[in-house]
């Protein structure tokens, strides 16, 4: 039996492990020692890595749609049929009436090259992937205050930290090696502040417990900046000589004493001071967040708290310390490094800038590229509802169960002309397909994933696809050929990595050898570096850190008469996302096989709702019926619903409200009603 070091598939930690291969399958998953973030274990998840490869569900060749069904066909007929329909397309309406949406699921040399398919074979800038549903307001956040949207610092580090604040990441479950690092620091007499709606795993640990209401963020964190000020707590050496605007903030955070903050947030006062005094007085404090703090209208606006907390106590730019964005799948950081994004090109070169685009038509030995900024995920599918977009191309994406209101985006889905679905299953959106093309798992390619903390790493191939399956990057260098851009021809997925790091400033030193065992950090930003554990040391990468004030906003619903609580969504550790791999994985499913909502006992009693009943959850969008889970863990006027289970699902609930700079979202608060089911 031989073993093959690969990453893992799943979250953002970015574990390697050594797939256990016999007789052209897959048979097992190790843990490999010496791994910077894995260091020699693996979640539940990452131990059955495996399972889902060979599952009797995978795609195994392509599939066209006859007669109102899908039908297996050979690759010639199935691309010959989806290229010439988006040629046919772009001639009848223009390119910008076609939309491509990449994958954070998928290698950076295939996101590379499924954005240079939609700007250098068709002229569009819509190009797009799940990053605009999980992490956008931390781009935009963080780039307007640090001048970069990345995690700041190494995993590694927070084992050292002095003080860990956590709010809106339930790490145990959704990052369990960072969790570990976490609760390393813990043992270690470090301090960990949780603000978190709910009493999740790592609330047993923490100093203080924020039980907070969903949406009122901003108002927690500008309360603790302002006991901070109110304490000459701040480090007022860091403010002067590293940041601007300072003034602006002390104005607007006066405005929220502990006791605002209490009304706001319902967090005791005598709490928020004491988070307060505890990050501040720490040596060297980070902040780690996820999607808690993103998926919302205001998150921006939570992004750009938590760096102006970072900055007041000059906790930015050392080792331990930072604003640390958990990014949720496996390549969500590296997909946006690479340019999946319907405003950049890799290394977040700006379509709009003339330079970023003369630089690109030559090195793709194109004429002209398109300069204004493409629809994102949300946008394409309202534009194809509305009948602006008449045609997709989507690679490893599932909005039948990703995207917020997913009625609105099934009538998007089954307005267009022509829908092109490229997985490894037939998933929700795939059976809406005109055409389905099987790619390959993450076992059957070569290639590199990025993960939460910017490392860089090899993905390795250990079996050939499944079937007919073929590895995306073939499939789409196939496409481009046959639409006529001849600019897409490689030997290979490292030919691929060499143009994307010529291209991308922060990877321009890297080459597949020097990846060689455990990966590089970015920026590295030439041949010899040794890659960046962390960011803004001596100065941010936009020169001075920029204080961004922000004043609380409600959430775009908030409870009524008729809805009369507040739903908030997220994941469960033995699920993943959209539940395409997990659920196919026995182990896991056996341990969480069905789709449930978390109520209060004192709202369970309230509604004549049983622990382990079912219960009917409804929002202004739609309702759906589940089992009850009734607990502590949530405060009394909120739910929690995981979004991993089709047949719940609960992004049929969920708010399709967008913030107005990121364009993410609200799938965190949203206004809802439970009854018992008779």
């Amino acid at each position: 039996m031989a073993g093959v070091l690969t990453t893992c598939p799943y979250c953002g930690c970015g574990c390697n492990m050594e797939l256990q291969v016999a007789g052209g399958r897959v048979v097992g998953t190790s843990p490999v020692g010496g791994h910077p973030v894995a260091q020699g274990s693996l979640c539940v998840k990452g131990w059955n890595a495996h399972e889902f490869v060979h599952s009797p569900d995978r795609l195994t060749g392509p599939l066209l749609r006859r007669d109102g069904r899908l039908a297996p066909v050979s690759w010639e007929e199935a691309m010959d049929f989806a290229a010439g329909g988006l040629k046919r397309i772009a001639a009848e309406h223009g390119p910008d009436a076609l939309a491509f949406f990449s994958s954070a699921k998928c290698t950076n040399e295939e996101n590379f090259l499924m954005m240079k398919l939609a700007r250098a074979a068709f002229r569009t800038n819509n190009v797009d992937h799940c990053a605009r549903l999980c992490h956008a307001s931390s781009v935009v956040g963080l780039a307007e205050t640090f001048g970069s949207g990345a995690m700041t610092n190494s995993i590694e580090e927070l084992a050292q930290a002095d003080c860990i604040f956590v709010i809106g990441s339930n790490t145990t479950e959704q990052h369990p090696q960072v969790a570990a690092r976490i609760l390393e620091s813990v043992r270690r007499g470090g301090a960990l502040i949780v603000a978190d709606p709910r009493s999740i795993r790592l609330t047993r640990f923490a100093k203080v417990h924020l039980r907070h209401r969903p949406g009122s963020d901003v108002a927690l964190v500008n309360s603790m900046m302002h006991v901070i000020l109110a304490e000459k707590l701040e480090n007022r050496e860091f403010i002067s000589a590293r940041t601007e605007n300072f003034e602006a903030l002390a104005r607007t955070v006066r405005a929220y004493p502990p006791r605002r903050g209490e009304a706001i947030s319902g967090v005791p006062a005598d709490l928020i001071a004491q988070a307060a005094r505890t990050y501040a007085r720490a040596k060297a404090a980070a902040i780690v967040y996820s999607m808690g703090i993103t998926q919302h209208v205001t998150g921006v606006d939570n992004v750009r708290s938590l760096a102006n907390l970072a900055m007041l106590t000059g906790n930015v730019g050392r080792p331990s310390t930072g604003v640390n964005p958990l990014r949720g799948q496996n390549n969500v950081q590296g997909a946006c490094d690479v340019g999946a994004l319907a405003n950049v090109y890799s290394g977040y070169q700006s379509v709009t800038d003339p330079a970023a685009r003369q630089k690109f038509a030559r090195a793709w030995g194109t004429d002209e590229l398109p300069g204004q900024v493409g629809l994102t995920v949300v946008e394409a599918i309202n534009a194809a509802a509305d009948g602006r977009v008449k045609a997709m191309y989507i690679m490893g994406e599932n909005p039948m169960m990703s995207d917020p209101d997913i009625r609105k985006a099934e009538k998007g889905l089954r307005s267009l002309e022509l829908l092109i679905v490229q997985d490894i299953f037939l998933t929700e959106t795939a059976r809406l397909a005109d055409v389905v093309l099987a790619g390959a798992s993450f076992a059957e390619k070569d290639g590199t994933f990025t993960n939460t903390e910017r490392r860089v790493q090899r993905v390795r191939k250990a079996i050939e696809p499944v079937g007919q399956a073929r590895a995306d990057w073939e499939i789409l260098c196939d496409f481009a050929r046959r639409v006529g851009c001849e600019q897409m021809s490689y030997a290979g997925p490292e030919d691929v990595f060499n143009e994307l790091a010529e291209l991308t400033p922060s990877y321009h030193g890297m080459s597949y050898a020097r990846l060689e065992p455990w990966g590089l950090l970015w920026p590295c930003p030439e041949p010899g570096h040794p890659g960046t554990p962390y960011l803004h040391q001596g100065t941010f990468a936009r020169g001075k850190g920029h204080f961004s004030p922000a004043e609380h906003r409600p959430p775009d619903e908030i409870p009524d008469e008729h809805y009369d609580l507040i739903l908030t969504t997220g994941r469960i550790y033995f699920h993943w996302h959209t539940g395409s791999m997990t659920r196919r994985t026995n182990p896991l499913n056996r341990e969480s096989p069905e789709a449930f909502v978390e109520i209060s006992p004192e709202d369970a009693a309230a509604r004549g709702i049983r622990p382990g009943g079912r219960a009917r959850v409804s929002t202004r969008r739609g309702a759906i019926e589940l089992t009850a889970r009734v607990t502590e863990d949530v405060a009394p006027g909120v739910l929690f619903i995981p979004f991993h289970f089709h047949e719940a699902a609960a992004n049929l609930l969920t708010n399709p409200a967008l913030d107005p700079e990121a364009k993410i979202p609200e799938y965190k608060a949203c206004a809802a009603r439970v009854e018992a089911c008779p």
